[in-house]
């Protein structure tokens, strides 16, 4: 549910997992679990479902609205529901436009489809985000992937989207500061109104220190209170505070997305979730298969290393 008050979309966003039980299919108990956890700390405005965490590329279209539905029905009068559309056919993904926002979501984040990171032109983009606005009149949030993708909007691409009547936030990932303080000038000179969002889960620190309007982050599956204090430090110019906060939330960010192969990182959330006592089973859908013992041992490092273990420890007893 949007609130009413003026900038209703800044703030934080958990990006969600999507479980799924032994059989391969989704784990509807144990998903409006994870969605009612993923806004239980204060701070925490709304979720983004059906993202790249969520494994969006691995559900097919009638699961991606079902989690939608589930979502609306177990937060989606206390949260803002963002959900991800990411299709290779700018078609399909009008479609997945309509089921969202018939299932009841509150916006759309349109991804970069993965073909994109061979090749794509100066029109491909506005394209595809004309047809998938047509479809849907939802609030729209832009994805700007990382500078060593393909999938990267330009500068002179960036300034075309942004300019979209529906567009009210960018997903910002380039995952590389300079980038972002580049992109984020450039929208807050053309469209002061979007909401640039810190989305580097390494980079959150440097980032929100340059300025955003909110994050959209997976890591706030694991550490959603830090992630908002960080927020909050950084608001209120509380450097050592913040320096604290990065310092334990690094481990974490390091472990999980720092560490090739990054493909691993939605497999890497769920095996953290479920050392934590929050879920049941990690598995996902083939090609990834189940992390090796040294892996699990590495993230169960950085999980003490940021004070979760014993927390969990000590909520368990």
């Amino acid at each position: 549910m949007i609130p009413a008050r003026s900038q209703p979309f800044h703030g934080i966003y958990t990006a969600t997992v999507c479980p799924f039980a032994r059989d391969g299919s989704i784990d509807e108990e144990a998903l409006a679990r994870h969605l009612v956890a993923a806004v239980a700390t204060p701070g925490i405005v709304g979720v983004l479902i059906n993202g790249h965490a969520g494994e969006n590329f691995m559900l097919t279209r009638a699961e991606k609205r079902r989690v939608v539905e589930i979502a609306h029905a177990t937060i989606g009068t206390r949260a803002i529901l963002v959900c991800g559309i990411n299709a290779e056919s700018s078609h399909e993904a009008a479609e997945q436009a309509r089921d969202a926002e018939a299932a009841g979501a509150d916006a759309l984040l349109v991804f970069p489809p993965f073909s994109w990171a061979l090749s794509q032109d100066d029109t491909m983009a506005l394209n595809h985000h004309r047809i998938v606005a047509t479809a849907s009149k939802l609030p729209l949030v832009l994805y700007q992937a990382g500078v060593a993708s393909e999938m990267a909007y330009t500068p002179e691409v960036l300034a075309a989207l942004v300019r979209l009547p529906n567009v009210v936030a960018i997903k910002e990932g380039s995952w590389e500061s300079a980038r972002y303080e580049s992109n984020r000038r450039l929208v807050k000179r053309i469209a002061p109104h979007v909401a640039v969002m810190a989305s580097g889960d390494e980079h959150l620190l440097t980032c929100m220190v340059v300025g955003s309007e909110g994050s959209m982050v997976s890591l706030a599956v694991l550490v959603p209170e830090l992630i908002v204090a960080l927020d909050c430090a950084i608001a209120a110019s509380d450097l050592t505070t913040a320096r604290a906060l990065n310092d334990r939330i690094q481990p974490l960010a390091r472990a999980i997305y720092g560490t090739r192969p990054t493909g691993h990182a939605n497999v890497r959330l769920k095996v953290c979730l479920r050392l934590l006592g929050q879920l049941d089973h990690d598995g996902l859908r083939p090609p990834i298969g189940p992390l090796g013992t040294e892996e699990v041992a590495m993230l169960q490092a950085a999980l003490d290393e940021a004070g979760l273990l014993d927390a969990a420890s000590a909520h368990a007893a």
